[in-house]
């Protein structure tokens, strides 16, 4: 009589499913630090597994599904999904930018005004005393 080796056969099942989705979850992983755009072909390609088989686990489809869409809808950047900078970030970004142009803007017209002033006594400076002479000395 053969010996019962249905368990052997059932664990090797159960490590290679478990390899199996150990290399999709590390192909998602790589894509997504990568900027690189996450489809089913493209996980599917990298981990070398089939885009059927990734249909059918619900949390890598939903993964790849949402990343996907993060991904057509933002910029083409090469920064993952979850790096990438929030809208409430970008705004208070470019409040502090217009502040500062604000600030810039006003410094440079001060600045104008100084200039206008100091060219106009070194004018009148210069009408008084008349221009300075070629062969004069100092």
């Amino acid at each position: 009589m053969r010996a019962d080796n249905n368990q052997h056969i059932i664990d090797a099942a159960r490590r290679r499913g478990e390899y199996t989705r150990a290399k999709a979850v590390q192909a998602l992983r790589t894509l997504d630090a990568a900027g690189e755009p996450v489809t089913f072909e493209s996980i599917a390609k990298q981990a070398d597994v089939s885009r059927s088989w990734l249909y059918t686990q619900p949390d890598l489809r939903a993964e790849i599904e949402r990343l996907r869409t993060a991904h057509r809808r933002g910029p083409d950047s090469s920064v993952p999904a979850r790096q990438r900078t929030s809208d409430a970030s970008l705004i208070r970004r470019l409040e502090a930018a217009n502040a500062r142009v604000r600030q810039l803007s006003e410094e440079n017209r001060q600045l104008r005004d100084r200039l206008s002033r100091a060219l106009g006594e070194q004018r009148t400076a210069t009408a008084l005393t008349g221009p300075p002479r070629a062969g004069r000395r100092s």
